[in-house]
């Protein structure tokens, strides 16, 4: 099961290091706090200034009452987010929570697409509309040039790798990152919220432009191994392999592992991840879990003839770190939006390393929520972590010419 809330974690409210943050605000409330959302407005005041809202909400929450109240208190604010399998908050990761990010409208211009029913959508009324969200940003905010798009998508709908690839097209060169919403380790309703509203069976697209800088990244640490294997028997639509190498494929995976078919859990897949290569790159093709008659249930696309290549894992922490710190290289991120894979945080849960990476998270100022899968681009995935991080606008250089001819010194010579 995921951890608990780390007894370290500061009181929940506004982020702790707001003093520090300029731009992005955060906040956050205990999902069975009598008025989370009363919590979360005095963290986010004054509320009228933000553009957008976007709530990770803990399967703890009482969902439908507690957005009851969020519209209320942010009404004059579009609010989207979804359920998580965990969050990431003020100190990382944890479990049980409210996490709130709001992006102010002196920085941030937001279209938000709502797809209702993922099972009988129009994909070109789809597109359609991102092209004509693009630009009315761009007739908006003409001298903004950060734009990014987030694709929030309920992560039990089975038609993330459909909905992506679909919407591709539209992008242009504005890149997407997204994520699964979660129901804990539950696997039972995941929600997306769209103008304050819980949906199943949809996602929330929200394309951004900024007078901020911006950095899209997906990465996962995972390297292929020699061991291969190919697909035999599958159901593509319902994401079930029946075979690999002609054999049971629970039974045939978990020999090439050297393990008991009967011993397969959740931690035996995070451990052991399958990977695919597409377009010169290997994808994560992630296990949810054993079926009751045996197929593997997969989190992400799947079909017959697929060759799959066992993974292993490199410094967990050692890459994270890495990773964060590239972001810094330059300028120091005002906020990371991350949306990390389940099967990731359940790895380092493992090896004994939530702590060091909650503090990684927490000393790079990552916030987000814990997936079912993640999107990036054209692409979803899975046993990643993706997200945008988000930098304070250049600063304009005023020419020398254009300074005020006053002195700017005082009488006794001082600045």
């Amino acid at each position: 099961m995921p951890d608990q809330l780390p007894s370290s974690l500061p009181a929940l409210g506004r982020d702790h290091s707001a003093d520090q943050q300029r731009i992005v605000r955060t906040a956050f409330a205990a999902a069975t706090d009598p008025d989370p959302a009363a919590v979360l407005a005095a963290a986010l005041s004054p509320v009228e200034e933000l553009e957008l809202i976007i709530l990770f909400v803990s399967p703890d929450c009482d969902l439908d009452p507690f957005l009851a109240a969020a519209r209320r208190h942010f009404f004059t604010t579009k609010i989207v987010g979804c359920t998580t399998a965990g969050e990431i908050g003020a100190g990382g990761y944890t479990d049980g929570t409210i996490v709130a990010v709001g992006l102010p409208r002196s920085h941030f211009d937001t279209q938000v697409l709502k797809v209702p029913d993922l099972a009988a959508y129009d994909s070109q009324a789809v597109t359609d509309q991102m092209v004509r969200n693009r630009m009315a940003l761009q007739r908006r905010t003409p001298d903004w040039t950060g734009e990014f798009a987030l694709l929030l998508v309920d992560g039990l709908s089975m038609r993330e790798d459909a909905l992506t690839a679909d919407i591709a097209p539209a992008l242009g060169p504005v890149p997407l990152f997204g994520g699964s919403a979660g129901d804990g380790v539950g696997f039972g309703q995941t929600f997306v919220i769209c103008d304050g509203q819980p949906l199943s069976n949809a996602a929330t697209l929200v394309q951004v432009r900024s007078s901020c800088s911006i950095e899209v990244i997906t990465t996962d640490h995972l390297t292929p191994s020699a061991q291969r294997m190919v697909v035999t028997g599958a159901d593509p639509d319902r994401r079930l392999v029946y075979e690999i190498n002609a054999e049971p494929a629970a039974r045939e995976y978990a020999r090439l592992l050297g393990k008991d078919p009967e011993q397969l859990t959740t931690f035996t897949f995070a451990a052991h991840p399958l990977v695919v290569r597409i377009g010169g790159r290997h994808h994560v093709r992630a296990i949810r879990q054993v079926a009751d008659t045996g197929e593997l249930v997969f989190f992400s696309a799947i079909d017959e003839g697929v060759v799959l290549t066992l993974a292993a894992s490199q410094d967990m922490v050692a890459h994270l770190d890495g990773t964060l710190r590239a972001l810094s290289h330059d300028q120091t991120p005002d906020v990371i939006l991350a949306f990390d894979c389940l099967l990731r945080r359940m790895e380092a849960q493992q090896k004994q390393l939530t702590p060091q990476i909650s503090a990684l998270l927490a000393q790079h100022r990552a916030v987000g929520f814990c997936t079912y899968g993640e999107q990036t681009n054209s692409m979803h995935v899975n046993q990643t972590l993706t997200g945008v991080a988000i930098y304070p606008p250049p600063v304009s250089k005023v020419p020398l010419s254009d300074l005020p001819a006053s002195n700017p010194f005082n009488t006794n010579g001082s600045r």
